[in-house]
């Protein structure tokens, strides 16, 4: 599999490489023509233009055919290699080649440890072409070996430069690459986990509403189908009470549906008065005592849905669970924020036992708005749940009984 750091290197030296062919053809003609009108009339000249014709013809073939399969980037610059050293030996235009495919050691071979592999294998081939010609002559030293290694020396700063440039490109390109996945992730982490909140919280306020009316309604029906004899009139009021109960529900769901809009599905007014009313239809439906103190307090509408779904979640359990006669509710405004208290003389249970999912959905509600719920209680001495939410402004009424 390719990596980002190749594709990237590949681009950078395919587009060197298209702006380097033209001008490698224009000084392959110019050499060509140098050596036909300076050279001397033997086989020297046409020696040096057969070996111009072959690099030539081998870079042709590679740039035109890269994916040919006779004339590879190592053959080509093996090829090159040859190339100097026969130019070195017969004195003809080697230094110019040198100088013009100076760039292909490194667009070729792709690594530097090739790249200085061929460019050290050429230096060698045109030094040892000059020393058999010449031998270890002033000459020699003093224009063939200094004048190469030169070339070669500048070429290798380039190239080296070079890969170094393409090398922080690529990873900064990798970087970038890895940085983009990582928000990709994340953002699809944060959906999925914005999903399972969602869910959660619907499934908090279809217990809260919904399935506490359901079960308010399963024990009201029951309780009129079995005073239907007896007490015709207590069973009318129950059966009324199921009506109102499940206007209620479906308003719950009306609201429900729409929480996009308006989260928690909680009937507007007062929160006091909306307390009031869910104290008097639980006292209605039950017959037990509520004696409540309800302090109207200013609040947003988050902090208002917390207070009426622990209550009712609260009064679920105390319908259920507590066998109670009496049952206290009171809210008030604390120093540290919102209080509301309702407790049961009911038969009580170990708490720290407790794991239902309406005691653990009232932890998460308070819990999203920095609040704690505390539960206290004892099998026989009843149950006393107080939820706390810490809330900015000021009551703005006085208790009502």
């Amino acid at each position: 599999m390719t990596t980002l750091a190749g594709t990237s290197a590949d681009a950078f030296w395919a587009a060197s490489l298209r702006r380097w062919n033209a001008v490698c053809w224009v000084l392959f003609a110019a050499m060509a023509a140098g050596i036909v009108l300076m050279g001397r009339p033997g086989g020297a000249t046409y020696a040096a233009l057969a070996f111009l014709a072959s690099v030539a013809l081998s870079f042709a073939v590679l740039v035109r055919f890269p994916d040919n399969p006779v004339v590879r980037p190592h053959g080509y610059l093996t090829v090159l290699v040859l190339g100097l050293g026969g130019l070195a030996f017969l004195r003809t235009s080697y230094a110019a080649l040198f100088m013009v495919t100076l760039p292909h050691y490194w667009m070729f071979g792709r690594t530097p440890r090739a790249s200085m592999t061929f460019l050290g294998l050429a230096t060698g081939a045109t030094l040892a072409g000059g020393w058999v010609r010449q031998g270890p002559s002033a000459e020699f030293f003093g224009e063939t070996a200094v004048s190469t290694l030169i070339v070669v020396a500048v070429g290798v700063l380039i190239g080296l430069w070079a890969h170094a440039v393409v090398a922080q490109s690529a990873e900064r390109a990798r970087l970038i690459g890895e940085l983009e996945r990582t928000q990709v992730q994340l953002s699809e982490a944060h959906q999925r986990q914005g999903a399972a909140d969602e869910r959660e919280r619907m499934a908090r306020d279809i217990h809260d509403t919904l399935a506490q009316g359901f079960a308010s309604i399963v024990v009201l029906a029951e309780a009129a189908r079995a005073g239907l004899a007896t007490d015709p009139a207590r069973s009318a009021q129950q059966l009324r009470s199921i009506e109102s109960t499940a206007r209620e529900n479906l308003a719950e769901a009306r609201e429900l549906v729409g929480s996009a809009q308006r989260r928690g599905g909680a009937v507007a007014g007062p929160v006091a008065l909306t307390l009031r009313r869910i104290l008097d239809r639980f006292a209605e439906d039950t017959g037990l005592t509520v004696d409540a103190e309800l302090t109207e307090l200013d609040c947003d509408q988050q902090t208002r849905i917390a207070l009426l779904r622990c209550t009712q979640e609260s009064l679920a359990n105390v319908r259920k669970h507590a066998r109670a006669s009496t049952v206290g509710v009171v809210l008030a405004r604390r120093p540290y924020g919102v209080e509301l208290e309702i407790t049961d003389d009911g038969i009580g249970f170990a708490a720290e036992d407790s794991a239902g999912f309406g005691l653990d959905g009232m932890r998460k509600r308070l819990a999203e708005l920095g609040g704690r719920l505390t539960v206290t209680s004892s099998v026989g001495d009843g149950t006393r749940v107080l939820a706390t939410i810490p809330v900015a402004g000021r009551a703005d009424g006085e208790g009502t009984r």
